[in-house]
């Protein structure tokens, strides 16, 4: 991926009609996705891969926070089922790169047998690299969606902090937890709950948040293996769905800690205008005024 940013300075950067003026090389025609009607603060082109060429305005823009729903949800993130939700909405995994791994793997090969550096070599390149920005550019969106609808629907949202650098260590996982994105993600839960003044609360990983009953409280250690996908409390008989009591206790355990600071083991990083987690502490809502990134 090739890029560069040049900064907002004396008009430099406009957009007029299906047209942006851009710094060295004037006006350029282009698809525009959306309008542009904030201060411009610099502009980013880069080249993908495939040939296609993109340019990203950095633009000042007051939003309105969304009106409050007073719910509350945790969310559990998984392979079998992408994000299972406190209130028993399940969102499924749709493993994208699945569905192109035997299209991709073909196209792979036929790369494989041609004249490295040759113009057919670079033909079938992009082939291949065309494969993989569909992968990417579908997942995204399906990812976008999802964040957005439920920033959107809840005021305090609760994330277990998964440390996917480790997990991706197991090799009969590791392909399914980097098709899966959890990192991205939660991202994107970062920075639309800055812009919306929501509430994202990340549990400590140290949580056990699949081996509490959500029902009694009660802590079964035998419930830490994977492969137990249901388990029936023993002090208070409730059965339980794994993923979905493990939401549950996420839930719980976010709510806790916003209207108490601190809770045990787990940790609160308070999201900033800038969207980088903050500190224990402080819940006050980020500031209404932010940096929004549009591609155009």
């Amino acid at each position: 991926m090739q890029s560069y940013t040049t900064k907002f300075t004396n008009n430099n950067i406009e957009v007029i009609g299906n047209k942006i003026k851009i710094p060295k090389l004037g006006l350029v025609k282009f698809a525009k996705s959306r309008e542009v009607k904030s201060r411009i603060i610099n502009a980013t082109i880069r080249k993908s891969s495939t040939g296609k060429y993109f340019v990203s305005l950095l633009v000042e823009e007051e939003l309105n926070p969304l009106s409050k729903t007073g719910s509350a949800c945790g969310i559990d993130v998984g392979i079998k089922d992408f994000a299972v939700l406190s209130n028993g909405k399940n969102y499924e995994n749709p493993k994208f790169f699945n569905k192109f791994q035997e299209k991709l793997a073909k196209e792979q090969r036929k790369l494989f047998r041609k004249e490295k550096f040759s113009k057919n070599w670079y033909k079938q390149k992009v082939k291949v690299a065309k494969i993989y920005e569909r992968i990417t550019n579908t997942r995204d969106d399906y990812l976008h969606k999802l964040s957005t609808e439920i920033v959107k629907s809840h005021d305090i949202i609760g994330m277990e902090d998964l440390q996917v650098v480790n997990m991706v260590k197991n090799k009969r996982l590791s392909k399914s937890i980097s098709d899966a994105s959890w990192s991205k993600f939660k991202t994107m839960l970062t920075y639309k709950a800055s812009w919306y003044e929501k509430n994202l609360v990340i549990i400590s990983k140290k949580f056990p948040s699949s081996q509490l009953c959500s029902n009694c409280g009660y802590k079964n250690k035998k419930v830490k293996v994977l492969s137990v996908r249901k388990w029936t409390c023993p002090k208070c008989s409730t059965i339980h769905s794994r993923d979905l009591n493990a939401s549950k206790n996420i839930k719980h355990e976010a709510i806790k800690i916003t209207t108490a600071g601190t809770a045990g083991i787990a940790q609160l990083k308070t999201i900033h205008k800038s969207g980088v987690p903050g500190n224990l502490g402080s819940l006050e809502p980020s500031s209404s005024r932010n940096q929004k990134k549009n591609d155009i």
